[in-house]
């Protein structure tokens, strides 16, 4: 059954729809699951009716919220790649996903009942994920400014590493500098294999 935020919507309405999802990102990030609801819709402009009538639960907000944000982020890859070099596209794309990851967690509780619910949306989330991380990585290679030999899954098992260690918003310094390190051992002058004593 379609949601009624699927619907083709005017102008002004997706604006507003836009607004709320964009605010209600912020407002998980900074006050977790619990943010209020009226103050992300003080934030996005609008009033608490036009909420509740696109979103009448927590938890299609919160799912709608994680949708939006997952499909900026992939998006972003490419649009990032138009503006930069890779890999430096990379760089910026790895901030985002540190503000994307943060907003997730924010979400966390009443996001772990949407996906539960939605039982393949987890999994369309990480292949969406793998495949814009991997747009990036693979014109990095063509250009040669990246490895060529990097699993794509490795690369996003080392960012969502770093949003655990660092990715609440007083930690952003400690993030920035993990990023640093994890590009440079993506890119073609970074270190290669580290020698392991035993």
């Amino acid at each position: 059954m379609a949601r009624e935020t699927d619907r083709p919507m005017r102008a002004d309405a997706r604006l507003n729809h836009d607004r709320i999802l964009d605010a209600a990102a912020l407002a998980f990030a900074r006050d977790g699951s619990e943010a209020s609801l009226k103050a992300i819709a003080k934030d996005a402009g609008v009033g608490i009716g036009t909420l509740y009538r696109r979103f009448p639960t927590r938890e299609t907000l919160v799912e709608a919220t994680y949708r939006s944000e997952t499909a900026k982020l992939c998006s972003a890859a490419t649009e990032l790649l138009a503006d930069s070099p890779p890999d430096r596209a990379l760089r910026g794309w790895m901030d985002r996903f540190v503000d994307y990851m943060a907003a997730k967690h924010g979400m966390a509780d009443a996001l772990r009942a949407v996906l539960t619910a939605e039982g393949d949306l987890r999994m369309r989330t990480r292949d969406m994920l793998t495949e814009a991380l991997g747009t990036l990585l693979s014109a990095g290679a063509a250009d040669g400014s990246l490895r060529s030999d990097l699993a794509t899954n490795d690369v996003l098992m080392g960012l969502g590493g770093i949003t655990l260690i660092a990715g609440e918003p007083d930690r952003r310094e400690l993030a920035h500098r993990l990023l640093d390190l994890l590009l440079d051992g993506i890119r073609t002058h970074g270190p290669r294999q580290a020698s392991h004593q035993d």
